[in-house]
């Protein structure tokens, strides 16, 4: 009797093992969060139950780029730009200097185009992404939001400071999928805590971007029209537009590529796991009654 609980011991150890296991990885699950009463009553019943999902795309032959324009890229004033600044398939850059670029200038060549192409895929695969909360008609001013992705169906607004809190994780993802427009009002912020970085967040734009006045923003903007960056605005995050132009006037826009750790891997589903536990447990039965 001593030698079967001596050999069952182990079994049943593992078991509980592998249950707890199973249990504690629905750890994994998380609902992006802001400030309850900064969300409408949609938002929050559609926060329920979610799964922060948000994924970086590879930003490609662009990812050495800061400043990407279609048609042209336009300067006002002493901007600097930390990156590469390309156009295409159009060929004007203007106001360089005194505007100046800390990296190359790319004008309708092998390279420009090959950053525009990779600047398509990266925006449908924003565009693709299940939406983890809908934020339409919520002004982002004032929201910590988890990573994860948010979507607005139509235009998106940002008055204030945002916050992005990365919970600790330094591949942290923020994707926002917005309709139509993205806008900033003057001296409007994104900002980042306990850990989070501007490369891992992704703002995918319906038509046209535009920051206001000394606004300090982050992450890539990826438009499918044109971008503004009006006097003394500043982006930590490469400005893309696919089809239109770049602005500038007296900013500094620095490139941060792309980063993030993507998708959680899924937990078992409890009732596999139940399962495994059961398959376990009759398994060591058996082996010890042939004993």
């Amino acid at each position: 009797m001593r030698q079967v609980l001596r050999c069952a011991i182990p079994v049943v150890l593992a078991a509980l093992a592998l249950a707890d296991t199973g249990c504690g990885s629905k750890s994994s699950e998380r609902s992006p969060t802001s400030p309850a009463d900064a969300r409408p009553p949609a938002a929050l019943s559609n926060a329920q139950g979610v799964r922060a999902m948000a994924v970086a795309p590879s930003l490609g032959a662009a990812d050495s780029f800061a400043v990407l324009g279609s048609s042209t890229v336009t300067n006002t004033g002493p901007t600097v730009v930390n990156g590469d600044l390309g156009v295409s398939p159009g060929a004007a850059v203007v106001g360089f200097p005194p505007g100046i670029v800390n990296g190359t200038i790319q004008v309708a060549n092998a390279a420009s185009l090959a950053a525009q192409n990779s600047i398509v895929t990266a925006y449908n695969s924003l565009a693709g992404q299940a939406c983890d909360l809908d934020l339409s008609g919520t002004d982002l001013g004032g929201l910590t939001l988890t990573p994860g992705a948010y979507c607005f169906s139509t235009s998106a607004q940002l008055t204030g400071t945002l916050t992005l809190n990365a919970q600790g994780n330094s591949g942290a993802v923020w994707v926002f999928q917005i309709g139509s427009t993205l806008t900033t009002a003057s001296n409007s912020s994104v900002v980042f805590i306990n850990g989070g970085q501007a490369c891992g967040a992704f703002w995918q734009v319906g038509s046209s971007a535009t920051l206001g006045t000394t606004t300090a923003f982050s992450g890539n903007i990826l438009a499918l029209a044109s971008i503004t960056l009006n006097t003394g605005a500043t982006n930590s995050g490469g400005l893309f537009a696919r089809t239109g132009a770049v602005t500038l006037d007296s900013n500094t826009v620095s490139r941060v590529g792309s980063c993030g750790a993507g998708a959680p891997v899924p937990a078992l589903p409890e009732a596999v796991t139940w399962g495994l536990l059961a398959i376990l447990l009759a398994s060591g039965v058996f082996v010890l009654g042939r004993r």
